[in-house]
């Protein structure tokens, strides 16, 4: 087979000028000690990652700051626990279900938590159910009805409510609020009595709907501020799609925006549920501090768990001491509950929406 005479003047061609080139790459970066030895035609290798650089202390400081919320959980639980070990091995009533309250009985003491936990529970529940209405119906306004002047003035006070103290909206619940509770009472009597919730006929004074009432006003701006943020995060794009189909504004709000935002909806509302069940000084000056089961919210009466520890504390005894802690550790465990169940939900929820895009 014969060769084209101009193959091997075209290779010596070649090789003459890629000669200098390559003597030339090899003398520049031999000559210069800071420039990398690379091989021709190609960049370096990447730098490798610092065994102890900026991005391991950010991580190790993070996942201690995590571990550290766990130590502090763990370490109320064990305290909570070995306090109220001696008071619960003296009682001689059944914890969970003696409704009475005798700790300090130095011959037979007697203590329960069935009254304090039903109290406890049910005026959150009654508060959520006035609070959360009112809450969702304020963020709307705020996020999608009202203009940006009057929104920006109402959040401003509904953030600002959130900064009263408890004990001010106790005094003013016992004090200002306590009458108009009570003819609200005699009204719901008169008219509603054939319903267990309004069967007393009397005296109004403080009660489970006094208390819950107050309640409700304290957790409906963590419900609203949550919520309202919740709403903003809506993509405007599906808010406009829903327009653009023809649906009014309230169609595009329980199309688009309510379902959007139910995830962040449910921890708004547990994280109000959970600030309900551990108030303390509010319902104790609003409820009537009875040990008694009764689904009757507006005679006389009620407690719960925080109450009957900021109202017995000071006075009792060693054991009385104990009992209150173990009552206190009862709460521990129902605001566990509570937020273990809430996180189930969202991520429930988010897995929901991750499988259906």
């Amino acid at each position: 087979m014969s060769q084209s005479p101009f193959s091997g003047s075209a290779e010596t061609a070649a090789a003459v000028s890629a000669e200098p080139v390559a003597s030339q790459t090899r003398s520049d970066s031999g000559s210069d000690p800071r420039l990398p030895r690379t091989p021709l035609g190609g960049g370096g290798a990447l730098p490798g990652r610092r065994r102890f650089g900026p991005e391991s202390v950010f991580r190790l400081f993070t996942t201690a700051s995590g571990a550290v919320v766990l130590v502090i959980i763990v370490a109320i639980a064990i305290f909570l626990v070995a306090k109220a070990v001696p008071a619960l091995k003296v009682n001689q009533a059944n914890f969970l279900t003696y409704k009475d309250w005798f700790p300090d009985d130095t011959e037979h003491p007697r203590f329960g938590i069935a009254a304090l936990a039903f109290g406890t529970v049910i005026t959150s529940i009654l508060a959520l159910l006035v609070a959360v209405p009112v809450s969702i119906g304020i963020a709307l306004c705020l996020t999608h009805y009202a203009n940006r002047r009057l929104a920006t003035s109402l959040g401003f006070m509904v953030d600002l409510l959130a900064a009263v103290p408890s004990i001010v909206f106790g005094l003013w619940g016992r004090d200002y609020f306590f009458e108009p509770v009570r003819q609200f009472s005699k009204w719901l009597h008169q008219y509603l009595g054939w319903i267990p919730l309004f069967g007393s006929d009397g005296p109004y004074g403080k009660s489970i709907m006094l208390g819950s009432l107050v309640l409700a006003i304290m957790v409906l701006p963590i419900i609203t501020s949550l919520s309202s943020e919740v709403f903003r995060q809506t993509p405007k794009i599906n808010e406009e799609a829903a327009l653009a189909l023809g649906a009014t504004k309230w169609e595009m709000i329980r199309m688009a925006v309510l379902p959007y935002g139910r995830p962040g909806l449910i921890a708004s509302v547990m994280l109000g549920l959970g600030r309900a069940l551990g108030e303390t000084i509010a319902l104790a000056l609003t409820l009537g501090s009875t040990f008694a089961i009764s689904f009757d919210i507006i005679g006389n009466g009620g407690n719960s768990v925080a109450a009957n520890i900021a109202n017995k504390f000071g006075e009792a005894s060693d054991t009385g001491r104990g009992a209150l802690i173990a009552s206190g550790l009862v709460l521990f465990g129902i605001t566990l509950v509570v937020n273990v169940t809430a996180r189930a939900i969202v991520y429930r929820r988010r897995e929901f929406l991750g499988s259906a895009a």
